[in-house]
């Protein structure tokens, strides 16, 4: 019988996660986008490229030192310019909702994106990625949606404006827009990352997204740069926080799980984006008793998707 070599003992010993835990993780990041926008005085689209531009810097180094930026060589021409398109959706959705966040509740903001995403991606990825829910998954779907959008009802009901959400009612169309964005984005993502690694794949689609901003930018006339230090600060914060660990630890997942598991997984934002603007001083957004039941049903939702006590785990090798 062969000796294992080295590499092989090293691959069985090395470090092993689960997707679910780094999906945890994803969960605590992209919770503090919402508030962490509203604290923002620049405009939605300055905001959008800070993170990106910070992002990448970080992204750029991890390239370097894991060595994935070879993995674009096996890249086919049509699968560059679905990077480019993915990066170009990504793009419009950071726009849009970031918008929406200056015009709406956050409550209602991250519901609306949360909620509709996981139905946009089981549509879509039907016909592009092939996979199809099943049915304890479209049951907790079903759950999950329901409670999300039933913390938006009263945005829907009444629709009135006050100094913080000037407009609600254009706040969530632009929800709307920004979770069918999301959607399309991360079912595409779903079939690059077979491809790409989760660095060299983010290195690809930031970068796409970065220059697709920068170029509305331009076209609209809205000022980037230069940006108050505190501006600054806040747009490091969403680097780090949503995109590094938030996005970025969903991309990875996507190589393991379905997209529509890993998108439900967003449904969580909500919750921990309502208790952070409920508590900081800066905004101060009292959660209606709605959200609150609302947020429950979303964890019920949650965990009949992703808990089956018959289906092994799955451990995949951390990147």
């Amino acid at each position: 019988m062969d000796r294992p070599t080295d590499a092989t003992i090293a691959e069985r010993t090395g470090p092993r996660i689960t997707p679910g835990w780094v999906l945890g993780a994803s969960l605590l990041g992209i919770s503090v986008a919402g508030p962490l926008t509203r604290l923002s005085s620049a405009d939605p689209l300055a905001i959008a490229i800070g993170r990106i531009a910070f992002s990448l810097v970080v992204i750029g180094v991890l390239l370097a030192a894991t060595g994935e930026w070879r993995q674009f060589a096996r890249l086919e021409r049509f699968e560059w310019f679905l990077a480019i398109g993915a990066g170009a959706v990504l793009a419009l959705h950071f726009w849009s909702w970031n918008a929406s966040l200056h015009l709406t509740t956050i409550a209602a903001s991250t519901t609306l994106v949360t909620s509709l995403q996981p139905g946009f991606v089981a549509i879509l990825s039907i016909f592009i990625a092939h996979e199809a829910p099943s049915r304890r998954q479209i049951v907790g779907l079903t759950i999950a949606t329901f409670g999300a959008i039933s913390i938006t009802v009263p945005d829907f009901m009444t629709g009135a404006a006050t100094v913080a959400t000037p407009n609600p009612l254009l706040g969530n169309a632009l929800s709307v827009g920004a979770a069918l964005a999301a959607a399309l984005y991360m079912v595409v993502g779903r079939r690059l990352r077979s491809r790409l690694g989760a660095w060299s794949y983010v290195a690809l689609v930031y970068s796409a997204a970065l220059v697709t901003l920068l170029c509305i930018a331009a076209v609209s006339g809205i000022h980037v740069a230069p940006q108050p230090p505190r501006d600054l600060m806040i747009f490091v914060a969403l680097a780090l926080g949503p995109m590094l660990l938030g996005h970025t630890g969903m991309n990875w997942a996507l190589e393991h799980l379905p997209a529509y598991i890993v998108n439900l997984t967003m449904l969580g934002e909500p919750v921990g984006a309502t208790i952070l603007a409920a508590l900081l001083p800066g905004i101060h957004e009292i959660p209606r008793w709605t959200t609150l039941v609302g947020g429950a049903i979303i964890l019920v939702g949650f965990i009949v998707t992703v808990w089956n006590r018959e289906e092994k785990v799955e451990l995949v090798e951390a990147p």
